[in-house]
């Protein structure tokens, strides 16, 4: 940071909390209804939220001492002071408006803007929290709001890779992927960033650098400030020399659910997926086969495990006002997805990972497309093997 500032460049550095210190914060309030001899769990998520928001309070508050100790004028920021309006979702809130004028004032007199992440101020005055990886998106949306040149978001990793590293070895760090591609990446599996700061920077087109916290910028060979080792997430109309295939993503603990015989008319996809919409389950990958005589349907569509019994609670609750015969379900299932913007002008894409599971006797249980991606459903012991056989079919474990 010091160097950023030494180059001249106005900042702002938005602080997640210590490790480990939101797990112990939201584990002091689940086992408060516990101590206080409730025999329910329940608590109210304002308060919450006013706890665990504290972790990034104390961070950017030290940061503010420390840069100050190095002789740089800083100036720690909470959500509410700047302030980051966000919706009464309390929890989970999403950001509706940034009004950053004060901050910005005062970058322009020199001033370092320590942010505390994840937090905001809802409807009711009160703090609200992003949800988890909440500080990704809050230094996305304050780099919109102060029309920055660039977000760089420190984290564990040195970049996005073509595949996760644990499984490939030979999976490689890309120097550039579009937005589009990120935001399938980090929807379908890929830790990096969360997903809702991947569409804040494609909405707002905020160029956004992926670096290690770990990685000193001084030692040799690890470029300057222009060319910092990571990579960069930005606008295709950037990305010169676009692959075919870009990465290989995956979503361990996916579940299966099918309805069979269901009878074919209009509105019951809504009556299946109204209420799991309004039960909060997310429903991910859907197929339909029609009966030769058209007469019924089975509807078959994917949910993540830990919802499974939830959902098919709720399909049980609503089997009159859907009208199907019998209901199955199969867990322990691995979603794997293959990305990229090339996927567009080329033909063949999928008949090659077909061919190539096929190859290796890994079994398809169901499969969606879109323009940019192939989402293909398998047994969960076949996940690594995958992996690496789509990784290698389209020759990212090239140099």
């Amino acid at each position: 940071m010091k160097r950023e500032v030494d180059a001249g460049h106005e900042v702002a550095v938005v602080v997640s909390a210590m490790s480990g210190k939101t797990n112990e914060l939201v584990g002091w309030v689940q086992n408060i209804p516990k101590v206080a001899g409730a025999n329910h769990s329940i608590y109210d998520a304002r308060e919450y939220d006013a706890v665990v928001a504290s972790g990034e309070q104390v961070t950017s508050g030290l940061l503010a001492i420390a840069l100050q100790a190095m002789g740089i004028n800083a100036r720690s920021w909470q959500g509410w002071q700047i302030p980051i309006r966000t919706d009464n979702a309390h929890g989970a809130a999403r950001i509706l408006d940034i009004d950053g004028g004060e901050m910005v004032r005062r970058m322009k007199e020199g001033q370092v803007a320590v942010v505390a992440g994840f937090q905001g101020l809802g409807p009711d005055n009160r703090v609200s929290t992003l949800g988890r990886g909440g500080s990704d998106t809050s230094a996305v949306a304050i780099a919109a709001a102060v029309k920055a040149d660039r977000c760089d978001i420190y984290t564990d990793v040195d970049g996005v890779y073509t595949t996760d590293p644990r499984i490939e070895p030979k999976a490689r760090r890309l120097k550039k992927i579009a937005f589009e591609e990120m935001l399938e990446m980090a929807s379908l599996g890929a830790k990096v960033l969360q997903v809702r700061s991947v569409e804040l920077a494609m909405v707002f087109k905020v160029r956004t650098f992926v670096r290690s916290s770990f990685e000193d910028p001084d030692a040799p060979g690890m470029g300057d400030l222009l060319n910092p080792p990571g990579t960069l997430i930005c606008d295709e109309e950037e990305i010169v020399e676009q692959e075919v295939v870009t990465g290989i993503a995956y979503a361990k603990d996916e579940a299966q659910i099918s309805l069979r015989r269901l009878d074919d008319r209009p509105g019951v996809s809504a009556a299946i997926f109204g209420p799991l919409a309004e039960s909060h389950i997310n429903v991910d990958m859907i197929v339909q086969n029609i009966s030769e005589d058209g007469s019924k349907t089975d509807m078959t569509f994917t949910v993540p495990s830990g919802d499974a019994e939830k959902a098919l609670r709720v399909l049980g609750e609503n089997k009159e006002k859907i009208g199907y015969d019998v209901v199955q379900s199969e867990s322990g299932l691995v979603k794997v997805s293959v990305i990229g913007i090339g996927m567009r002008s080329h033909a063949g894409v999928a008949a090659t990972a077909f061919r190539a599971l096929a190859e290796k006797g890994i079994n398809i249980k169901a499969i969606t497309t879109s323009e940019i991606k192939i989402s293909i459903l398998i047994d969960g012991p076949y996940a690594e093997l995958a992996v690496r056989t789509l990784h290698s079919c389209y020759g990212l474990d090239k140099s």
